[in-house]
């Protein structure tokens, strides 16, 4: 399955929630924003929202400083 991820290519092996994917990536999804096909999803249907082929997901990491 491909998906288009912060708009490059990306080849999944199956199924994943958008927590899955997160988790796979090495992402800690307190610190992050996630868009699937220009929906921002809240942190609660992480769980429950699955990447399908040909989605566009968006991932923004939040960043501090001052």
């Amino acid at each position: 399955m491909q998906i288009r991820l912060n708009g490059e290519p990306h080849d999944l092996s199956g199924s994943l929630t958008i927590h899955g994917l997160l988790d796979t990536l090495g992402i800690e999804a307190e610190r992050v924003a996630v868009e699937v096909n220009r929906r921002i999803l809240t942190r609660s249907e992480f769980s429950v929202v699955t990447v399908s082929d040909g989605d566009e997901v968006e991932v923004v990491t939040f960043v501090g400083g001052g």
